[in-house]
This record gives C-alpha cells, structure tokens and sequence, in this order.
C-alpha cells in the first residue's frame, strides 16, 4: 500500500474507534433524538475533552473517512523548508506564521493570544502564532480584492521566517483596563488590547497603515455551515431590515477564486471569505507560505529582496501543495462534526435559553437552518445536505460599536461591523484548547466577558444582562454553553 495511503487509513479506523466511544457515551444520556441537541443532524457526533472539535461527520463513509485521514495528515504535520528530501511537504515560507495549519488551528480548535508580559529570554513578549495581524490602507482595492495591501508588508504581517530571510518584525501587546459595574453592585474589568508593531525587518509601515487582529476559530462543522444557502443568509438580513429595532445585519459579498465570481461571503471574522477551498488556500499562502495553482507566487513585496529571491518548494515549477492534497486538506475541514448540545435538560440551562431569547441575543445568533447543496461538492461529502443544523449565527456583518472597532474595511465591511461566529461548541473550547478566550482577538475571557463587550447594534442586549442578576447571568453562559 502507499504509504501517504497506508497511515491515514490506520487514522481513519482509529477516528472510527473514538466515535464509537462517543455514541456510546450519548446512548446512555438517551437524548438521541433531540432537534436541539443534534446540532448537526444526523452528521453529529457525542464527544467532548480533547478531542471534541475532531471527529468526522458521524455519516461518512468508509471512503470518505480515508479521505478525511489523508486530508488529517496533511493539516497537522509541519512543512519544512526547501530544499528537502520530504519532497510532498517542503517549501515552508519565505514568511510564515505557523509551519502547518495544525499550529494555529490546535486540535482544530480555537487559538488564543499569547501570553501577556510572559518574557521568552532577550526576544521579550511571546510572539503570537494563533494570533495573526492584517494590514492594509485606505484607497480603492484592485479587482477580486477587499483592501488595499501595506506597500511594504502586504496584506498580512509575518513575525517568522526561514533562514536568510528577515522575519517582518514583531507584534507588541498591552493592556488597558476597562472597569464597569452590574445592575446589582458586582464590578467587572474587561481587558483591551493595544497592537503595535516593533523590529520591522523592512523599515517603517505607512503612517495611515490599518491593522486588525484577528484569532483563529474552531473548525468543527464548518462544512454544514458552508451548505446554508446563500437565500437564507438574504433572507436573514431581509428580515431585520424589515423590523423594528437596532439588529440591521448586512451581508458581504466577495470574490472566490474557486467559483471565479462574487458570492455571499460567510468566513472570516468580517465574512471576508465565501468558501472553504478559498480560505484554505489562502491560508496556505498567507500563513504557512505554501504556493497552489490559484495563489502560484509568493506574497513578497517589492521592497522583500530576500523574500523573493528564497528558494521554492514544489518541483518542475508546479506549486508547492498540488491540487489533489489541497483538495484533501479542504475536505476535511468540511468533514469535521459539531458534537452534541451537553445538559439541554438542566433546568439552569433551559432558564438560560429564555434569558437568550429575552436579551434580543437570538436576533443575530440565529439558532437554526436546514442545510442545501456544499458550493464544490468535489470538496465536500453529500451528506451534509438536507440536514437540520444548530449554528446560532445568522452569517451577517453587524456594528458592534466603537470599543470592538478595528477601523479596517473589509470588502463591504466597516472598521467597525463583525460577523456573528457561530456558538455551537463555544463550551468545549476549554476541554479542546484549555482556555475560554473569544471574540475576534480573543480579548474576552469567557462568554459573560464577550457579551460586556457589545455595542453598537448590540447595545440594548448588553444592557439587558447588566440588569439581570447573578444567577440569571449564570444561567445564560450556561445555555450557551451547552450549545
């Protein structure tokens, strides 16, 4: 057997092994049948600790689960720079942030901020890795692109790279507090993070430049959300422009280069992606350094000798990922479960779902759809259709006011709107990854800290929950955390 074959499949019959053990956990709840705690449908898998955000979708076939192994090995194991004798797996950098995706995306979960004031020796602050930095500048963006990239530091800002060539520099954090009260007297702090930029290995950015942090997400179910139709994601904004009230979302429309035109974008913390195979290598590119036939060049600038002078990866001149392993890579990612609601039945929870509906929370995290056709089905497996999903999300851009800002257009999107990530999962981020850090910089410690953090659109909702009292407060992390 082939050995890029012969280890995955081992993967796959393992993966088939843990998803045993985790049906078996669900039967003894008894609560199979439940609507609201399948939340993806028949693909969802009973699963939490460590390993919760990785399983494959619970329906796939023995094929399909070989493919997912194979597209496993490629997502987690580290390329390494060229030349090398590790033929399908060089031609790291010149730049990069991570050597595979695996690094920022750990157990394909959730990264979060580095460490602050944590000192690594004379470097001093760690450099973030699950944390990435996008640049740009004001003007009128090329055609297919949302921004305008940084003159000298592209559209992406790279603290690392391979030998004989200059990292871009390194990415400061600090921290002003910010104090409030609850209704009932309990004080708060929330935390905001300030972003700079120090030892830039080209000179100085522009004055005007606009940058934007942005945390790597979890991953599991983002096949299924990829199948919601670009109709329902209309009808959403429809709806709340046609009501009463503050909730207005927008859609984003952007280019995918897979389809080769325009459609409703819903990845990316401004929904600045439509697609997986998009994001995926785009990625690739951005992150890890790694060329494919639809970003074939390298992102160095022309103030980057260095950079562009590196030697590739890939052989004969072919990119350094071939389309088939890319194409691996994105199915699994569209193959990866969403595990099951945990303690629906608490009455703590069932309380909390009615403060949820109470605080207008609803009207952005639309709890449910049911799924249509995956954009490229050669990427993605059939069985995601037509299933009754649990997101809470309706996929839209959404002013969150001034203390969320980062003043960086993107595509239709303002400095100051944000897509609404999805919450199913929120809860097992700190089984998964061992911390509880959200929102779009990972500045909010946990759902109560996020929640502080709306505005703008949002404002009513937060005032709501600072009148509620402790236990309802409670209650309501508690419901989105079963979800």
């Amino acid at each position: 057997m082939n050995a890029r074959r012969a280890l995955p499949a081992l993967a796959a019959a393992l993966a088939g092994v843990g998803l045993l053990v985790a049906a078996a956990s669900h039967a003894d709840g008894g609560t199979a049948d439940s609507a609201d705690v399948r939340t993806g449908g028949d693909t969802t898998v009973w699963a939490d600790g460590r390993n919760a955000f990785s399983f494959p979708l619970a329906t796939l076939s023995d094929e399909e689960r070989a493919r997912f192994a194979v597209g496993n090995s490629f997502f987690r194991r580290n390329w390494v720079e060229a030349p090398a004798s590790t033929k399908a797996r060089d031609g790291l950098g010149p730049h990069f942030i991570a050597r595979s995706c695996g690094g920022c995306h750990v157990q394909d979960g959730r990264g979060a901020p580095p460490e602050l004031f944590k000192r690594i020796g004379p470097a001093g602050q760690e450099q973030p890795v699950a944390l990435l930095m996008r640049l740009s500048v004001p003007g009128t963006p090329e055609a297919h692109a949302g921004v305008v990239p940084e003159p000298t530091y592209g559209d992406q800002f790279n603290n690392s790279a391979i030998p004989g060539v200059k990292p871009e520099g390194q990415v400061t954090i600090r921290q002003v507090p910010i104090r409030g009260r609850f209704a009932d007297g309990t004080p708060y702090v929330l935390r905001k993070p300030l972003y700079g930029f120090k030892d830039l290995g080209y000179g100085p950015m522009r004055a005007d430049v606009m940058a934007s942090p942005r945390i790597a997400p979890q991953l599991a179910g983002v096949g299924l959300l990829e199948a919601i139709a670009e109709r329902d994601i209309l009808a959403n904004a429809a709806e709340q422009a046609a009501a009463q009230g503050p909730i207005k979302g927008q859609p984003n429309r952007v280019w995918d280069a897979f389809a080769g035109e325009a459609r409703v974008g819903r990845f990316g913390w401004k929904a600045n992606v439509a697609s997986l195979a998009h994001q995926t290598a785009g990625a690739f590119l951005g992150d890890i350094g790694i060329t494919s036939s639809k970003h074939p060049q390298q992102a160095c600038t022309g103030a980057q000798a260095d950079c562009r002078t590196a030697v590739p990866g890939g052989h004969d001149g072919a990119p350094e990922i071939d389309d088939r392993t890319l194409g691996d890579v994105v199915f699994y990612q569209a193959t990866l479960a969403p595990a099951a609601r945990r303690r629906a039945d608490d009455p703590q929870v069932q309380r909390g779902q009615v403060l949820f509906q109470q605080a207008q929370c609803a009207a952005c995290h639309r709890p449910s759809y049911t799924t249509g056709e995956p954009p490229f089905p050669a990427l993605a497996s059939p069985k995601v259709v037509g299933q009754r999903i649990w997101p809470y999300t309706d996929l839209l851009l959404h002013d969150l006011g001034e203390a969320l800002a980062d003043g960086r257009p993107d595509f239709a999107a303002s400095g100051r709107q944000w897509k609404t990530p999805p919450l199913w999962g929120v809860g097992l981020i700190r089984g998964v990854n061992g911390h509880q850090r959200l929102l779009h910089d990972g500045r909010a410690d946990g759902v109560l800290e996020a929640i502080l953090w709306h505005g703008g659109e949002a404002e009513a909702s937060r005032q709501q929950v600072l009148k509620f009292s402790r236990r309802d407060r409670d209650a309501l992390v508690k419901f989105v955390e079963s979800l």
